[in-house]
């Protein structure tokens, strides 16, 4: 079955901030430019957090100084909090803002040291400052499919937040499987609930995954009409913030490979993309 077009979020970020060892700003740099020519709609490049939560990520603007300038992909920043969104907006290349704002109270403390409620308040904030400044407010809706801390969650909970969330003029929303807790059953169950209940809103899939459960979970997704991926080159990434052992991001390769069976063209670069993996093993070895 032809399969319309996928956008694919590449997401170097996300892999390498939970590398304790401090990978030089000029490794970055070489290696987010190696993917800037791959054609990626977007690459989740970097953070404006607070060095002592994500020591890694203290280069941000360093990094994004050193990025090439011309190309298309969309560059998406992580934000936690006001101060790093009014860091983040200062930057004319930064094209998206990425905040996560958990289903699971016991998370949002942990990832941004503030509860659900006081999020919400930052996340207005973000889109105010997003419009002002041309941006796009992006919200992760982390521990979307559950959470290891006993919290409450179904479906009716994730979408009441959406929907307070919506009210404040997101239209971007990602669905974060944090921990990898989801499978093929909660993606065909949650996925198109959401996509129904909000229709003008774009919606995609940020999956969390041990290997053998990747392509199942891929399946699902692209059966229920997702058409957004997160994805990290050779699986690297986690949440530090979510549990002790981290659960990785689903390989960029393993969507690229599954697409190809199913008659999905990518129009990436696949010379470049090679390059970057080749190049990736300075980074994660």
């Amino acid at each position: 079955m032809q399969v319309p077009s996928v956008s694919i979020t590449e997401c170097p970020r996300d892999a390498m901030q939970g590398i304790k060892e401090f990978v030089p700003t000029s490794l970055k740099t070489e290696y987010l430019n190696l993917l800037l020519k791959v054609g990626f709609d977007r690459l989740d490049f970097g953070s404006f957090v607070s060095p002592k939560a994500i020591p890694q990520m203290r280069d941000t603007a360093e990094v994004l100084a050193g990025l090439t300038p011309d190309t298309d992909t969309k560059l998406l920043a992580i934000i936690a909090n006001t101060r790093g969104a009014r860091d983040a907006v200062k930057h004319e290349r930064i094209d998206i803002l990425g905040f996560p704002f958990s289903v699971s109270e016991t998370f949002q403390q942990r990832n941004t040291n503030s509860s659900r409620a006081q999020s919400l308040e930052t996340v207005k904030e973000i889109v105010d400052l997003c419009t002002d400044a041309g941006k796009t407010p992006l919200v992760y809706l982390s521990m979307g499919f559950g959470n290891p801390y006993g919290d409450d969650w179904n479906e009716h909970i994730v979408a009441e937040y959406a929907e307070r969330l919506y009210a404040m003029g997101v239209r971007e929303f990602a669905l974060a499987d944090t921990v990898g807790n989801s499978d093929e059953e909660k993606i065909k169950l949650l996925y198109p609930f959401l996509t129904r209940a909000f229709p003008s809103a774009t919606w995609g899939l940020h999956l969390h995954s041990r290997p053998e459960e990747s392509l199942a979970k891929l399946n699902a997704a692209l059966d229920v009409g997702c058409r957004r991926f997160d994805t990290a080159l050779r699986g690297f990434g986690g949440c530090p913030m979510a549990k002790d052992d981290l659960t990785g991001n689903i390989a960029t390769e393993s969507l690229l490979a599954l697409l190809e069976t199913r008659g999905v063209a990518t129009e990436l670069d696949m010379k470049a993309w090679s390059d970057a993996v080749a190049y990736s093993w300075k980074i994660f070895y």
